[in-house]
């Protein structure tokens, strides 16, 4: 009455894969959304680090989740996947697979179904980050570090947040005023992320950075257009918007081209 055990699909199919639930399924995803890594711009020391993790990884050598917390559009998630397409085209066999928060609890039998696989994989969720009752954090703490199976070598899982904690703060502080023993909760409630061996942290960019970013699409793109009326409308851009970071700068470049007539492609 059951459905027959997922088979493992034709990783050669493609670069990145979905994965769904009910049923079980990896979907392949044919064209990655994602930026050069070049072009991400105030964040090179994030970069450089997560850069070298997971081309260790990538060789089959030791390497950390990762967890990459901080303000919202700074760049967390274009990272995760130009990270991954510079070291896949470096030769290296790594398949990244995005998984949605509200699927964790399905994590372990994707994980069955990864295990033993000649390929190496990038486990990737996005927004991270659990509510008052939310227990899907207990499924991928098991995963992180601990259970019996534990997480399988060829596979290292990279998370975004705006929370460094992954709960609110709240969450955390009620713990603490209504519990028993508040020590415990609150060390229930963060252990999850002491389990990331990297912390890479992402802080709102400059004026000089959010500039930088709109000139590099510019020039990435063939947009020409004159520096001082660039400047004067990025700048006039970004206080409409009430807030200056790489996906502010991105919103206004898309602009800025489509008024140019160039095609993003």
């Amino acid at each position: 009455m059951s459905p027959p055990p997922l088979s493992a699909p034709d990783f050669a199919a493609a670069e990145a894969f979905v994965w769904h639930v009910a049923p079980d399924r990896l979907v392949p995803v044919a064209v990655v959304n994602r930026v050069d890594l070049a072009l991400l711009v105030g964040v090179e020391r994030s970069r450089d680090t997560l850069l070298a993790n997971t081309r260790q990884f990538a060789r089959g050598l030791p390497a950390n989740n990762a967890l990459l917390w901080g303000a919202r559009g700074t760049g967390k998630s274009s990272l995760v996947k130009a990270v991954h397409g510079t070291v896949a085209d470096e030769g290296h066999d790594l398949k990244l697979i995005e998984i949605q928060r509200e699927d964790l609890s399905s994590v372990s039998r994707l994980l069955t179904l990864l295990r033993g696989s000649p390929q190496r994989f990038v486990l990737f969720c996005d927004d991270l980050s659990f509510s008052h009752d939310d227990e899907h954090y207990k499924s991928l703490k098991a995963v992180l570090d601990g259970g019996v199976e534990g997480r399988p070598d060829n596979v290292v899982f990279y998370a975004t947040s705006n929370r460094r904690h992954l709960m609110p703060r709240d969450m955390i502080e009620n713990e603490r005023s209504t519990s028993i023993n508040p020590s415990e909760a609150v060390e229930e409630k963060v252990s999850l992320s002491d389990r990331f061996g990297l912390w890479l942290g992402f802080h709102p960019c400059t004026q000089d950075d959010y500039l930088a970013m709109i000139k590099g699409y510019c020039v990435a793109y063939g947009v020409t257009v004159d520096a001082d009326e660039m400047h004067a409308e990025a700048i006039e851009w970004q206080a409409t918007r009430g807030a200056r970071s790489g996906r502010v700068a991105w919103q206004f470049f898309v602009d800025l081209a489509g008024r140019k007539g160039v095609a993003l492609d």
